[in-house]
C-alpha cells in the first residue's frame, strides 16, 4: 500500500475497522482511565478468543495483547512503553514533592535538595531503563518478535526503486540495488544537488543581512521597512523548504 501510494496509484486509504473489537478495547481501555476496576475482576473478565492481560498490568491501564491482536506489534508496543513510564514517573513525582515540601527557603538548602533530586533522577532514569529492557523483551518474547531484526518487520520505504529478487538472507521477496548504481547517484548527483542548495541558502542568507544593513543605516525610513529584510529571509525560507522537500523525495 505505501509503495502504490508513493507511485500515486492510490490516493487515499480508509482502513475498515472492527466494531465489536473496537468496541470491547473501548471498555477495557479507555473507559478503564476513569473507572477504577479491581484487579481480580479485570483479570477474570478476560474478552473471549484473545490472550488475556500481562499479570503485571493494571485495569487502567492500556490492554498490550488485546491491542496488539488488532493493532500490530508496533502499536501495542508503544503504548506498553507509554503506561509503563507514565507508572515509573509516581517516584520522582512523590520524592520531588516530598524533598519541595521539606526544602527550607535559604538558599543552601535549596542547593543540597537539587543535588539530592538529580542524583536520585540519575538512579532512577539508570533503573528505569534498565526495567524498560526486560519488560520490553518480555513482550517481544510473548508476541515473537524477540529474535526478529527490525528490518524486516518494517515495510521497505515506497520510494525504494531496483529490481525484485528474493533474498538470500530472509528469502523473501525485496528490492535490490546495486550499490555501485547508488554509489555512483550519491557523488554525481546527490552530492552535487546537496552543495548546489547548501550554497544558494548561504548567499540568500548574506543577502539578507547586506540588506539589513542598509535598512538600518538609513535613517529616514519608515520603522516597518525595517523589518523587510526578515521577511524576504522568512519567505525565501519557507519557499526553499518546500523545493528541497520536493527535491529530498526526487534524490
Amino acid at each position: 500500500v505505501p509503495e502504490l501510494a508513493a507511485r500515486g496509484v492510490i490516493q487515499q486509504v480508509f482502513p475498515l475497522h472492527e466494531q465489536r473489537i473496537l468496541k470491547r478495547l473501548m471498555k477495557s481501555w479507555v473507559q478503564a482511565v476513569c473507572e477504577a476496576q479491581p484487579l481480580g475482576k479485570a483479570l477474570r473478565g478476560g474478552t473471549g478468543g484473545h490472550r488475556g492481560s500481562l499479570p503485571r498490568s493494571r485495569p487502567r491501564h492500556p490492554p498490550p495483547d488485546e491491542i496488539c491482536d488488532y493493532f500490530g506489534v508496533k502499536i501495542a508496543m508503544y503504548f506498553a512503553w507509554l503506561g509503563f513510564y507514565t507508572s515509573a514517573m509516581v517516584y520522582p513525582a512523590v520524592f520531588g514533592s516530598i524533598l519541595y515540601t521539606f526544602t527550607e527557603s535559604d538558599q543552601t538548602s535549596q542547593d543540597i535538595c537539587c543535588v539530592v533530586f538529580a542524583i536520585f533522577n540519575v538512579i532512577w532514569a539508570t533503573l528505569f531503563l534498565e526495567e524498560w529492557k526486560r519488560r520490553g523483551a518480555e513482550f517481544a518474547y510473548k508476541w515473537g518478535t524477540l529474535d526478529t531484526p527490525a528490518e524486516s518487520i518494517e515495510e521497505p520505504r515506497p520510494q525504494f526503486r531496483g529490481v525484485k529478487r528474493i533474498s538470500p538472507v530472509t528469502s523473501a521477496e525485496e528490492f535490490y540495488y546495486p550499490p555501485w548504481k547508488r554509489l555512483l547517484f550519491q557523488c554525481l548527483v546527490s552530492l552535487p544537488v546537496c552543495l548546489f542548495c547548501l550554497s544558494f541558502v548561504f548567499l540568500v542568507m548574506l543577502g539578507c543581512f547586506q540588506l539589513q544593513e542598509l535598512v538600518l543605516s538609513v535613517k529616514e525610513l519608515p520603522r516597518i521597512i525595517r523589518f523587510l529584510p526578515k521577511i524576504v529571509l522568512a519567505v525565501i525560507v519557507t519557499a526553499c523548504d518546500e523545493l528541497y522537500k520536493k527535491i529530498a523525495y526526487w534524490l
